[in-house]
């Protein structure tokens, strides 16, 4: 089968996807949560085949690294994502006019929504069970990294719906090649929205490239400012967390921005770093004080290319300032904005940090680890949106949703 017929395939399931009811979809997502854990020791076995082939040291092997218990949590979030309120033919408003026309806006499906991901398997069904929750037919197109773990999933999906006599094509997989990329990115007419999940690389090709209608997540270079008037404590453990509770997410922090007049507070702040080999990449000023009061191995000069890096891995720069100004500036030139925190007592500074930085989450005295769709009480998320239009920050069910305006009459003519 060409891939064209593939796309045709799930456009037409996704016209049969929108009759189902909400209770037949929540009998699909248990049902394949029940298969997942059922059949880890499969996808792990194909899972192997992946990670043999990638170097440990590689930072993108833990979000390819799948076992039974993030197998078992992965079936815990579709069963989750069954519990929650469907986000379809939800009333928008509503209003008579004069004319006696009743005019109603109602949330819909876009569609069939592409999905665009690096060595990441668990978006497989992450992406499945937020796109079905929402109507949305879906085309997943992962790296040559995870195809093993993909095609796996995809068939424990596929044999879910077949016994439950649903179109396995209203989720497809594509081959991880190049050629099914710009398939996929002029597909117009059979897709109806591209999401890509990655790298800026992959977001920045993806956004070039698209024929269709992109929805940009993925990318964090997040930064932290330490304040003239912050609590040490408080940025001592926002920092450890931010950096070292899992590196390889985009949420994770890569760059320590601190006030000189709290240089001397600056070894409290990052003692914690060094019990998990965070390796510093500081400013001269930075490097002066952390200078003997971090490990000498862990501790090195920061450059211009220090900055403005999405690490994910256990490096950290920091950047020295004078002024609150002058760290919303540093974040300005080098932010994706995703997520940036300020740690700070005074009134004033926190004020204008939440107004002037430009990213879909800001943060004051709590961690950025924090931006995640679940934490954020949405149940789930596809992504976190890095841009202005549609969607900003953790995209849950309601994100995956457009709408259309329902007009009912007696027969009025204009």
């Amino acid at each position: 089968m060409d891939i064209k017929t593939t796309f045709s395939n799930v456009l037409s399931a996704s016209k049969r996807l929108i009759l189902l009811t909400d209770d037949q979809i929540n009998e699909i997502l248990l049902a394949v949560a029940d298969a997942a854990a059922e059949q880890s020791d499969y996808i792990l076995v194909e899972n192997a085949k992946d990670l043999a082939r990638m170097d440990k040291t590689d930072p993108k092997y833990d979000r390819l690294l799948l076992t039974e218990k993030r197998i078992n949590e992965i079936a815990s979030d579709m069963r989750n994502v069954a519990t929650l309120t469907s986000p379809l033919g939800r009333l928008l408003s509503e209003n008579t006019l004069p004319n006696g026309l009743k005019i109603s806006k109602v949330s819909v499906p876009f569609g069939v929504i592409g999905i665009i991901y690096e060595a990441r398997p668990n978006v497989s069904f992450d992406v499945f069970s937020l796109c079905l929750k929402s109507g949305n037919a879906c085309i997943l197109k992962g790296s040559t990294d995870a195809f093993d773990s993909n095609s796996a999933i995809l068939k424990v999906i596929h044999s879910v719906l077949d016994k439950l006599n649903i179109s396995r094509d209203i989720v497809a997989l594509l081959p991880p090649d190049r050629e099914a990329t710009t398939a996929l990115l002029n597909a117009v007419g059979l897709v109806d929205l591209i999401i890509p999940r990655g790298s800026q690389g992959l977001i920045n090709f993806v956004r070039d490239n698209s024929k269709i209608p992109v929805i940009e997540t993925g990318a964090g270079i997040c930064h932290t400012y330490f304040d003239e008037f912050g609590d040490t404590a408080k940025g001592a453990a926002v920092v450890n967390n931010a950096k070292t509770r899992r590196v390889s997410v985009c949420n994770s922090l890569d760059c320590l921005i601190i006030h000189d007049k709290r240089l001397n507070d600056l070894p409290a702040i990052c003692q914690k770093l060094a019990e998990s080999n965070v390796i510093i990449y500081a400013d001269e000023k930075a490097f002066e004080q952390l200078n003997g009061n971090y490990p000498s191995t862990l501790l090195e000069k920061a450059t211009d290319e220090s900055f403005g890096i999405e690490f994910l891995d256990y490096k950290m720069a920091i950047k020295t300032v004078t002024s609150v100004e002058e760290a919303v500036e540093h974040i300005t030139d080098h932010s994706s904005k995703h997520s940036e925190a300020i740690i700070s007592e005074n009134e004033a500074n926190l004020s204008y940090f939440e107004k002037v930085v430009d990213a879909a989450c800001v943060y004051a005295n709590a961690s950025t680890a924090f931006t995640d769709g679940g934490q954020f009480g949405f149940g789930a998320e596809i992504g976190i949106s890095t841009q202005k239009l549609h969607a900003r920050g953790p995209m849950a069910l309601n994100e995956l949703t457009s709408y259309k305006y329902i007009v009912r009459g007696e027969g009025q003519i204009r």
